[in-house]
């Protein structure tokens, strides 16, 4: 429920502030990340509020990488879910042996 002093401060936010303000509320944390990650809807929403900071940036090129990129990726159902942000590259692969004569 909005009170009287959040109608206040929404109605006096900047279109940025109101827009990082989406993208903190829509944002996956890294404690709901394994739970969250395959949901195509809530990480296309997290996309777009992400690209919309970007455009009020004046940074197209980024909003660009956030909106037609992953949230399109994210709406279709052939795509698969990234890997965590936190998740580390794997290291590099153990030699290989000669075989033993």
């Amino acid at each position: 429920m909005t009170t009287a002093t959040d109608s206040k401060t929404l109605a006096t936010a900047t279109p940025l502030e109101l827009a990082q303000a989406l993208m903190d509320q829509l944002a996956i944390t890294p404690n709901d990340w394994h739970r969250l990650s395959a949901n195509r809807q809530v990480r296309a929403q997290e996309q777009a509020a992400a690209a919309l900071v970007y455009l009020l940036k004046d940074q197209p090129e980024e909003a660009l990488e956030r909106l037609a990129k992953p949230s399109a990726g994210w709406t279709a159902a052939s795509k698969r879910r990234p890997a965590p942000p936190t998740a580390k590259k794997p290291g590099p692969s153990a030699p290989v042996l000669a075989p033993r004569s």
